[in-house]
């Protein structure tokens, strides 16, 4: 209802707008922001468009939105020089892509402004301390730990459709617009975006931070033929703190705003097909999808928002549960208990090796689970076995103690 007297009222604007004079829009090569705007033959006032989207997108579940242009030049050098030093890792879409990162109207022809969103993931029923008890679950060898962003339904769902309504919403107020949505699925810089559009600043982990909100939200982007006002970019406010660089299992933060994917536990556990390099395994802990680290020590995610959406909700059996227990997944049950969920797109194949790997973490530290990994010490994949077979080395009491067998029955 509020949905439809917003459209309602900015369709009383728009018909004032018209009958009064103003200055025009020239597009798309020749577009820039001078206040007005003429579109399908009638003239509005831009500013009040912004206002009327950034209701629309708070009724969709959407923390904030914020408008740029299409001029990102400034941000190729920086972009061309990760990709040189291969810190993309085997992500080879990014080296294909290249500068159509960087060069939105490249990569969707006749885009003019681009509409970034922010919409929060925290779930609703984040105690007040999450940060201190998600880092207490990194202390329990035994516990897997799933990214929080991950716990619940498919974020590209839920952005994707919500960014689909937005504009629908537009174009019934406005006529046809030329747009294209993106959710962290096509080659976009969603955070370069996303801080010219005065959503935040880059923090020193190469994450979006905002001084309201922290980091635990995702992004998206709305590329448009329509060219609106510009947001004010956020500047930073890190200072001095390194907590996300020092915090780093893995040491992929080489430098402030500098990563190095190759080292990340998010790639490794969610990108990476192959195997995971034996030198790091042991630093991945019991972290078997993504990596919240950077974010858990961050003083900003003290003001971390909770989503108003129940989608981001936590799943049964994907927050403090055993390795063991997720390890006797059957690919059937992976597949039926991860159905929209985010983690269904590693596969059974890469969810046994990411657990082989903590399991032989927790092997280390002292946990009786040498039975558990043997049940898959014949895997038919040959990548599962290296990994099962690395942990069982782990064995703290050396390579003379037999492992032992599991019960009969239980393969």
């Amino acid at each position: 209802m509020q949905g439809d007297e917003g459209l309602r009222q900015f369709r009383v604007a728009c018909e004032l707008g018209r009958k009064q004079p103003g200055r025009r829009f020239v597009r798309p090569a020749q577009a820039f922001y001078n206040g007005d705007v003429t579109i399908n033959s009638t003239q509005f006032d831009a500013n009040q468009l912004v206002s009327q989207m950034q209701a629309w997108a708070r009724e969709l579940g959407f923390s904030q939105i914020g408008v740029t242009g299409v001029d990102l030049s400034s941000a190729e050098p920086g972009l061309l020089a990760w990709l040189a030093q291969g810190f993309h890792g085997d992500m080879d879409y990014m080296q294909r892509h290249e500068l159509k990162r960087a060069r939105p109207a490249e990569l969707v022809p006749g885009t003019v402004s681009v509409v970034s969103v922010r919409m929060d993931y925290l779930p609703q029923s984040a105690p007040q301390a999450w940060q201190a008890i998600e880092l207490q679950r990194l202390q329990r060898p035994g516990e897997a730990v799933v990214s929080l962003y991950a716990r619940g339904r498919d974020y590209h769902k839920v952005l994707r459709n919500r960014l689909q309504t937005l504009c629908d919403r537009i174009a019934q107020a406005i006529g046809p617009i030329g747009y294209r949505v993106f959710t962290d699925s096509a080659p976009v810089l969603e955070v370069e975006l996303a801080q010219r559009s005065g959503l935040g600043w880059r923090g020193k982990h190469t994450l979006l931070l905002d001084r309201e909100a922290g980091s635990m939200f995702f992004l998206g982007e709305i590329f448009l033929d329509i060219a609106l006002p510009p947001s004010v970019p956020e500047q930073g406010h890190c200072g001095t703190c390194t907590a996300c660089l020092d915090a780093c299992p893995t040491r992929a933060i080489v430098a402030p705003y500098r990563l190095d994917a190759r080292r990340c536990i998010s790639y490794l556990t969610i990108e990476h097909a192959g195997p995971i390099p034996v030198e790091l395994r042991p630093l991945l802990g019991n972290r078997i999808y993504g990596c919240d680290d950077c974010q858990l020590v961050c003083p900003w995610n003290k003001f971390a928002q909770r989503s108003p959406l129940t989608d981001f909700d936590p799943r049964d059996g994907l927050t403090g549960q055993q390795l063991a227990a997720l390890f006797a997944w059957t690919e059937a049950e992976f597949l039926h208990r991860t159905a929209g969920s985010p983690i269904r797109r590693i596969g059974h194949e890469r969810w046994l090796r990411n657990i082989a790997v903590a399991l032989g973490n927790a092997f280390a530290a002292g946990e009786a689970v040498g039975s558990v990994l043997v049940l898959h010490s014949k895997h038919p994949s040959a990548l599962v076995c290296e990994h099962v077979a690395w942990a069982l080395a782990q064995n703290p009491r050396g390579a003379e103690q037999p492992v032992l067998s599991p019960p009969e029955g239980s393969r």
